[in-house]
């Protein structure tokens, strides 16, 4: 590690590019070039399959056929073409949505706005442990409910959500059922059908693949889903999503997926033991919280609390020697805290002492044994 630069804890914010997914895209910049929506010659042709190959890839990944996935810009641009197109063409018949406190900020403030079209927006509490309440989700629907909008797992405690038995709610009560699976992606097995998903959003970034291209999958059938598009000028996806495909990027995320299909149990594991091993130890040193620590978690993501820490700059102090976070990287300009934690009841003093590790597929033992240095000379101070 150069002096200079701090070890990189913040996983879940993004992953550096995989090498092997870097050598696959290299060819569709240079050689490889041509439009996959150009019909009418090879180089056409050649990106055209290169897309399909990925997209079949993906979908057997999550259990799904590969004409129920479009390709976006990323898991947000996915959120936005799901839950905006998902209302238009049923305005004025149904108009309620249900979600949950600790969505992330693309879901929420995607969700206020649609709010500001008319459409009644229930945002159900999580409790100070990050879980939420079914009884409160059955309690929330109405005859007007058109979707349930639930995150698979959290972006800033990790904290895995019962998707499976709210998609068998939603399916019981014949309503929609979104999830924002950008975090649980690649980290932990997910299988569409048996969850009773019928719209997904997800993105390559988070499993070390390029930046800038994401996937939203969308149930054909038992229900089909219609959407209205979001992006309009041309027929591309299945006219859901107009622009020319960035073909080396989805030939980057099929191939991270490929990678991620390799080893997600035997890495999951491995990370698993590293932020177990963080945990404890920094509990023999440290009066710590450990946000959501007695829920399901992913394997990578530890929120910690500094319960005696009397500074007032935590995380510029943790970065000189650690790259971590105090949330979401989206909601890092946002002053006034994160929703997530004050939906868990924690304080203003007590989210100033809070942060987020995220291990991932580079992090090394050394790197955590460092980790716990730093934050125990941090604490000290």
């Amino acid at each position: 590690m150069s002096a200079s630069r701090p070890i990189f804890l913040d996983y879940a914010s993004t992953t550096p590019l995989d090498e092997e997914v870097l050598a696959a895209m290299m060819p569709y910049f240079t050689t490889y070039y041509g439009n996959a929506s150009s019909k009418s010659h090879a180089f056409g042709w050649i990106s055209e399959d290169a897309v399909e190959i990925a997209r079949q890839e993906i979908a057997s990944f999550i259990a799904c056929i590969k004409e129920e996935l479009v390709f976006t810009s990323g898991a947000t641009e996915s959120i936005n073409l799901a839950l905006r197109g998902i209302t238009e063409p049923l305005a004025g018949l149904k108009n309620h949505i249900i979600a949950f406190a600790d969505e992330h900020r693309a879901v929420l403030d995607t969700l206020y706005d649609l709010e500001k079209r008319g459409y009644q927006i229930t945002l159900l509490p999580v409790d100070t442990n990050g879980q939420i309440n079914i009884s409160d989700l059955v309690d929330a629907i109405t005859e007007q409910t058109l979707l349930i909008s639930c995150m698979y797992a959290n972006n800033e405690t990790g904290v895995i959500h019962p998707v499976q038995k709210i998609g068998a709610i939603a399916k019981e009560k014949n309503k929609f059922f979104f999830c924002d699976a950008t975090q649980a992606f690649g980290k932990i097995p997910i299988n569409v059908q048996d969850d009773n998903i019928d719209m997904m959003a997800f993105s390559a970034h988070k499993i070390y693949g390029p930046k800038g291209v994401g996937a939203l999958y969308i149930r054909r059938k038992d229900p089909r889903v219609m959407l209205t598009p979001q992006i309009t000028g041309g027929s591309q996806e299945r006219n859901l999503r107009s622009g020319t495909l960035n073909v080396a990027g989805i030939v980057g995320f099929g191939k991270a997926v490929a990678r991620c299909k390799s080893n997600i149990i035997t890495e999951s594991e491995r990370i698993t033991e590293l932020r177990m091993f963080l945990e404890r130890t920094c509990k023999e040193y440290l009066n710590i919280t450990i946000q959501g620590e007695h829920t399901d978690r992913l394997p990578n993501i530890c929120n910690i609390t500094l319960n005696d820490y009397e500074g007032s700059t935590l995380i510029p102090a943790l970065c000189n020697k650690i790259a971590v976070s105090s949330g979401s990287a989206c909601n890092s300009g946002n002053t006034s805290g994160s929703h997530v934690l004050k939906a868990m009841e924690l304080t203003k003093e007590q989210m100033n002492k809070t942060f987020r590790i995220s291990l991932g597929r580079m992090t090394t033992k050394e790197e955590i044994d460092l980790a716990i240095e730093t934050i125990r000379l941090i604490n000290n101070k």
